[in-house]
């Protein structure tokens, strides 16, 4: 009888702790969640509420063909071919549709892949990821938080700090170069430039 109840307490004690380990990781993941949702940031002039993506009809007279299919439908331009690949002007990308910052000239780098390729977002919360089982590979996509345009792949061979390549489309980007960053709303960011523009 002593057997069975020490059987019961024990089974009551791993119940216990195992509902305890459980609501910890619960909490864990919406507090990561809740720092993600904290590290987004709105493209100029909105809140995170405000914005509202443009219907299809509307990206389609607003965008080229081939940021639409890019954006809208996991689209790849050519290497080489496209117009950020070899872009070494300092400034930031911001998405191509809603505006938000995405990367940083102080983060790209020359991959030889004839893309676009930074080593990390310039602001972490607007980069998403999503497993791409397309074409007999499994990759990991990458998409903006707000308008949620596919920007590329994200690959674990990039150089250091981070050992990582964001390798983005340039029909997924606009370019703000650091002279026209304060008046288009990104005066947040010039002080990764200070040392080419100097102290303000």
């Amino acid at each position: 009888m002593k057997t069975f109840f020490r059987i019961v307490i024990l089974a009551a004690a791993v119940f216990t702790v195992f509902t305890f380990l459980l609501s910890a990781q619960g909490s864990r993941d919406k507090m990561d969640q809740g720092e993600s949702e904290k590290t987004a940031v709105p493209p100029p002039g909105f809140n995170g509420s405000e914005w509202v993506k443009p219907s299809e009809k509307e990206l389609k007279n607003e965008l080229t063909d081939l940021q639409f299919q890019v954006t809208q439908y996991e689209g790849t331009e050519y290497p080489f071919q496209n117009e950020f690949w070899d872009n070494h002007e300092a400034g930031i990308y911001v998405d191509i549709v809603s505006g938000e910052p995405l990367f940083s000239s102080t983060d790209k780098f020359e991959s030889g892949t004839g893309w676009p390729s930074f080593t990390r977002p310039l602001a972490p919360g607007n980069i998403t990821e999503k497993t791409d089982s397309s074409f007999g590979m499994l990759r990991t996509e990458v998409r903006s938080f707000y308008a949620d345009s596919h920007l590329g792949h994200l690959f674990p061979d990039g150089p250091a700090p981070t050992g990582l390549r964001y390798c983005i489309n340039s029909a997924s980007l606009r370019f703000i170069p650091v002279d026209k960053m304060r008046e288009s709303g990104y005066g947040d960011y010039l002080y990764l430039f200070e040392d080419k523009m100097g102290k303000e």
